[in-house]
């Protein structure tokens, strides 16, 4: 399968963008194709591309799954030009994944599921997935480490607070003179 993590669509805007980061009100995210970075707003409808199906006669499939299926077709090339008439498209599809639901399933559908790949494809974003033990246990191996360095980081920041023994403290109270 095809990963797609972290590869979204936005509502309104052309093409495909990869998440960056987190911000105050949104996320920031960087075009794939022009590599110009946007913030997008929490009220903005976006759809990543890992969490999109497709429908199907028996279960729903997924995008990376459908991904795949041109990605071997293809050898790794371009699928076809997505401005091609109607019934080559639906002919293409059908090589594709020949079990789609042909009521459901329109040749925008078909178009834009193409445009994606080909943009994927352009960018080098096409990666497989990942699904070997050895690869859990160092993504495990590196989050006990992450953990390790953020607990000496508190650590010693805790350490610099610490005050003698039988000192108070006296944050924000001013003293006048001896008693």
């Amino acid at each position: 399968m095809i990963d797609l993590t972290g590869i979204i669509s936005i509502s309104g805007q052309p093409g495909l963008f990869k998440i960056v980061a987190q911000s105050k009100n949104g996320i920031i995210v960087e075009g794939l194709s022009d590599k110009k970075r946007i913030n997008v707003y929490a009220s903005t409808k976006v759809s990543t591309l890992s969490d999109i199906s497709m429908f199907t006669t028996s279960e729903d499939k997924p995008l990376e799954a459908i991904m795949a299926s041109i990605f071997e077709k293809e050898k790794g090339g371009a699928a076809i030009d997505n401005k091609v008439d109607d019934k080559e498209m639906a002919a293409y599809f059908e090589t594709i994944l020949p079990e789609y639901d042909k009521e459901r399933v329109y040749v925008s559908n078909m178009r834009k599921l193409i445009t994606w790949y080909n943009t994927l494809q352009l960018t080098g974003s096409l990666k497989e997935k990942e699904e070997n033990k050895t690869g859990d246990e160092k993504s495990v191996a590196l989050k006990t480490d992450e953990k390790a360095k953020i607990k000496k980081t508190v650590t010693k920041a805790s350490s610099k607070t610490k005050t003698s023994v039988g000192v108070k403290k006296t944050t924000g109270v001013r003293k006048t003179g001896t008693a």
